[in-house]
């Protein structure tokens, strides 16, 4: 191997040099154009842009490398963008450029199956012309399937066949199986038990099952409307921090300030009586201790947001939350006997009586109108409590009854169970591998995605009257929108780290204080040394400066000279170990305990 590599390089060296001459000499014209090398590279050619018909060439233009594609007639530069060189002769003669693969009109049509159906006619109708005696299908579904077929790269004519589908759209979809059909169009539910039988496109409309329910106005009605805007864990956590703060302030106040002292039924009431009035900032009681004003600061920044924010929230429970739902829960329709109604020949059927509906309590109905009858009865006259159908059908009764009814997210409260009403929309059925079910998936795409879409829902369903004449009831405006600890979570941890942050503050300051009583030598147990700090605690601090203010005052009141003492006062010397301030107190204490 050594040895072949070695005479490769060898000869390479030797013979390319001469070999490169030589060819640089020759010049000739080929199929491809004129061939000449210079500095190593193919001279500028020119090459033949051919219409090849059958055994014939046609010669429609050339192309260069400095000047491009050029018209072999005008002699000037063209853009693919732009005209091509000249006519090209397609297969068949024609000059139109073909499509790709195109069904002949003269050969077989597509089948499609269409269901005929009695109610929610805007999805798909089945209409006669008296006169010509023909057949044609109309609304929602069959628009999104033709405006489909227009983005498809190749012309598909659609040949409509009108099936009743008996009690189940089951038996529409198997006939696409058995090959009745070529492809099913109209208001058909993509099931994962249909798609063991045919391929489904792209939904076109909205997923999932939910139900519509009556509506009764609550406005003023309630008289505890006014417990709604808080959840009853956020009333029982403000309660908890009034009582705290109250707790702490009065801790920082009772040794300083002659507000906070007294019994115990009184410091009580004081207590409770401070922390609750901060609610509306009507506190009457004075507070004279930096880590007192410090809490007390921060307190009423909380007390403020949860008070504008109970306003706010009260405000839109009494004026906006008026309708609401008369029941939200599908267990209590089973438990209470309540009847509710089902789309007939839907699988909503057999999803009711997975959430163990009893038969009797189950009745169809097959359009809008004959929904809002039931409805309207109500189970004591033999009626409904609540209809059950997918999203699109039940937007269609609302939007129709947007007064009456409202649509909410079914829920089912019970332990271990918790069913889905997931689906995956209407969607038309194929064959099992039929080419067209992806292009027309992607055709889909384009028209949801496009201006077309909102034309086709105006014209079936008239939503731009319909958003000034009925406002939208979802689920989000009729559910409970109280506020929750989670809301201020943040505000009640700001209020909890100030208040223990200065009670350790005061723990520190009053221990370092009296450390002396604790440090003392002095016999006797650390139980009494405890006994004598609290002892401590629980009096008045004379050093404050509050009671030296008022000390003063009062030993310094004016006294007029002329005025006689009574001649039974005596005015008897201090000792000169006891102060005037101390005196003072023992007064006052003695008079005022």
């Amino acid at each position: 191997m050594a040895v072949e590599k070695t005479n490769t390089k060898t000869y390479r060296r030797t013979y390319g040099p001469h070999l490169l001459e030589a060819l640089s000499d020759v010049e000739f014209k080929g199929l491809a154009g004129d061939f000449k090398l210079i500095n190593r590279q193919l001279e500028s050619s020119t090459f033949e842009i051919i219409n090849v018909i059958g055994d014939e060439e046609r010669i429609i233009g050339f192309w260069t490398p400095s000047s491009g594609l050029v018209n072999a007639k005008s002699n000037k530069t063209t853009s693919f963008l732009g005209k091509r060189f000249g006519p090209v002769i397609w297969p068949g003669n024609s000059n139109v450029v073909p499509k790709g693969w195109e069904i002949p009109t003269s050969g077989k049509k597509i089948k499609v199956g269409v269901p005929v159906n009695k109610g929610f006619l805007n999805f798909v109708e089945i209409k006669t012309d008296p006169i010509s005696n023909v057949t044609t299908a109309t609304g929602y579904a069959i628009d999104i399937f033709e405006a489909a077929l227009k983005e498809l790269p190749y012309s598909v004519i659609p040949q409509y066949g009108f099936e009743a589908p008996g009690d189940n759209y089951n038996n529409l979809v198997y006939q696409v199986y058995e090959g009745k059909w070529d492809a099913v169009v109209g208001d058909i539910t993509i099931t994962s038990n249909r798609s063991r039988y045919v391929d489904f496109t792209l939904p076109y409309t909205e997923s999932g099952v939910s139900m519509i329910v009556p509506v009764r106005d609550n406005k003023n009605k309630n008289a505890w409307v006014f417990l709604k805007p808080w959840s009853l864990d956020l009333w029982i956590t403000t309660g908890c921090f009034f009582v705290l703060i109250g707790f702490v302030v009065r801790l920082f106040e009772h040794r300083v300030n002659t507000d906070f002292r007294g019994p115990p039924h009184h410091q009580i009431g004081t207590r409770v009586c401070f922390s609750f009035s901060t609610m509306v900032f009507a506190h009457r009681e004075k507070v004279v201790s930096n880590l007192a004003r410090f809490v007390v600061v921060v307190w009423c920044f909380v007390v403020l947001v949860l008070t504008q924010s109970y306003t706010a929230n009260l405000t839109s429970f009494l004026t906006v939350q008026s309708l609401q739902p008369t029941v939200t829960n599908v267990k209590d329709l089973i438990s209470k006997g309540e009847s509710v109604g089902y789309q007939e020949g839907t699988f909503v059927y057999d999803l009711l009586r997975d959430l163990n509906f009893p038969e009797s309590q189950l009745k169809p109905f097959g359009s809008a109108e004959e929904c809002d009858d039931l409805l309207s009865k109500g189970t004591s006259k033999r009626g409904i409590a609540a209809a059950f159908d997918e999203v699109p059908y039940l937007k269609d009764i609302v939007s129709e009854y947007c007064s009456k009814y409202a649509m909410v997210e079914p829920s089912f409260k019970t332990a271990g169970f918790k069913p889905s009403f997931k689906t995956a929309g209407f969607g038309f059925a194929f064959p099992k591998n039929s080419p067209m079910t992806g292009d027309i998936s992607r055709a889909i795409l384009k028209v949801t995605q496009s201006k077309e879409m909102s034309l086709i829902e105006n014209k079936w369903f008239n939503r731009l009257n319909l958003a000034s004449d009925c406002p939208d009831q979802d689920t989000a405006d009729l559910s409970s929108n109280r506020l929750s600890v989670s809301s201020f979570w943040g505000l009640f941890l700001i209020a909890g780290v100030a208040s223990f942050l200065a009670l350790f503050v005061f723990v520190a300051l009053f221990l370092y204080e009296h450390r002396h009583t604790l440090c003392s030598n002095s016999e006797g147990s650390i139980w009494r040394k405890l006994k004598s700090l609290f002892r401590i605690f629980d009096e008045k601090d004379i050093r404050s400066h509050t009671f030296k203010s008022n000390a003063v005052h009062n030993v310094s009141s004016p006294i007029t000279p002329c005025t006689p003492s009574p001649s039974n006062v005596q005015i008897r010397p201090l000792p000169r170990s006891m102060s005037l301030n101390r005196e003072f107190e023992l007064r006052r204490e003695h008079v005022y305990p």
